[in-house]
């Protein structure tokens, strides 16, 4: 957002990717994920996803001081109610194993639930690219519902490959089978595409509506991506399942 704003300020306009301060937030982003993407070969989903409220409530702060942003009461309430939630989320999410074979992630691409909710997926994203690039409608909400579109595909990736490449480390070779390239491809293509369409909405947007919006929207599809493609609630407590939607 600081490379954007100091862009427009100047009397030669310059593609944003030219900035060095551009280049150095999404290599702190790439430095983060890079831990992010550890931690979803050793926990769910649904307990990994929803930590990025430290990127939230991390995000408010940096906008006060770098952004000169103003803290509103509605903010600080916001940011409690969601470490609040965080808390309960993390509390209640399943425990189910975490060491997934090829063999596993192969089978869970071909059933189907998760066909049915491609196919819904990609029906939602041409609808909104089609408002996206004909009707030129670049708000927020459709920018960012994109955004999750794509990042519900992006953790199902990235916990594959994740899982693959920890077991092969322990001595279970899985990065023999084609599953693990398709899926790293995935990962790869849709995290591109995010990040297009998340630096659009930062050009446009102020930093304190882009990231809670965009957090929320992410960790909705990523939960919903591991209870469909991972089934990660399919032997959890009707209790652990109420206390985690109220989180």
């Amino acid at each position: 957002k600081c490379a954007h704003l100091r862009l427009v300020c100047r009397a030669e306009q310059k593609p944003y990717y030219t900035s060095k301060l551009w280049c150095c937030g999404i290599t702190l982003l790439g430095l983060g994920e890079v831990g992010n993407f550890t931690a979803y070969g050793f926990a769910p989903i649904t307990l990994v996803a929803p930590l990025g409220c430290i990127s939230v409530i991390g995000s408010a702060f940096i906008s006060v001081f770098f952004l000169k942003k103003t803290m509103r009461t509605a903010d600080v309430l916001g940011g409690t109610l969601t470490i609040t939630g965080i808390f309960l989320l993390v509390t209640f999410t399943p425990n189910v194993p975490q060491e997934l074979t090829a063999r596993q992630v192969q089978n869970y691409l071909v059933s189907w639930p998760f066909l049915v909710y491609s196919i819904l997926e990609i029906i939602i994203f041409c609808i909104l690219l089609y408002f996206y690039k004909r009707k030129a409608v670049k708000h927020i909400m459709v920018l960012l519902m994109m955004v999750a579109l794509l990042a519900s595909l992006t953790v199902i990736a990235v916990k594959a490959v994740s899982s693959m490449i920890a077991l092969s480390v322990k001595g279970k070779m899985q990065l023999t089978y084609s599953v693990f390239y398709v899926m790293s491809v995935l990962m790869a293509t849709s995290c591109a595409f995010q990040i297009k369409f998340l630096n659009q909405a930062m050009h446009l947007y102020e930093a304190t509506a882009v990231v809670p919006i965009n957090f929320v929207f992410f960790t909705t599809s990523a939960i919903i991506s591991g209870v469909i493609f991972y089934r990660e609630f399919q032997s959890a407590a009707l209790l652990s399942v109420f206390m985690f939607l109220f989180g």
